[in-house]
């Protein structure tokens, strides 16, 4: 697994709008990669509106705030408008399936999703927090929001 201060593993994906998402080129911005295992669950729709909620928050920080799942760009597309998700980019990381979960050390071989985890990357692109969640808990985002604050 990835750890505090390790180079963030790069990677490029699409979002539900099939745009495509490169790390390497937010690069200067911090991150905030927020992975939910599924798309269509309770939980994980909780997870996503909170960070389409605090986008302007977010903003004010200098972060981009990403939702991560191995649901397909279709999915994601029709969850996004049925969550009414429309400022936060939701990606796609059904394949390779759950390659950038794998990539940081997350991907639950087992259940073929990712843990629930939040994962922060600075402007340089190192890894400045992690927590993993369990399952069924909804993260904190006045944690996440009071790090970034930092």
């Amino acid at each position: 697994m990835t750890k505090v201060g390790d180079p963030a593993p790069d990677f490029e994906l699409k979002d539900q709008n099939r745009n495509e998402v490169s790390l390497s080129k937010l690069k200067g911005k911090k991150i905030l990669l927020s992975f939910h295992p599924l798309a269509w669950t309770k939980v994980c729709a909780e997870q996503m509106k909170s960070l389409e909620a605090n986008q302007p928050t977010f903003e004010d920080l200098g972060t981009i705030a990403i939702g991560l799942s191995v649901d397909t760009v279709p999915s994601k597309h029709a969850w996004a408008k049925e969550l009414g998700i429309e400022r936060t980019k939701l990606l796609s990381d059904f394949w390779p399936h759950g390659a950038v979960a794998r990539s940081y050390g997350i991907f639950r071989d087992k259940d073929g999703f990712s843990e629930r985890a939040n994962i922060i990357i600075d402007e340089n692109q190192n890894i400045s927090f992690i927590k993993i969640y369990e399952i069924s808990q909804l993260p904190d985002i006045e944690e996440i929001k009071n790090f970034l604050s930092k």
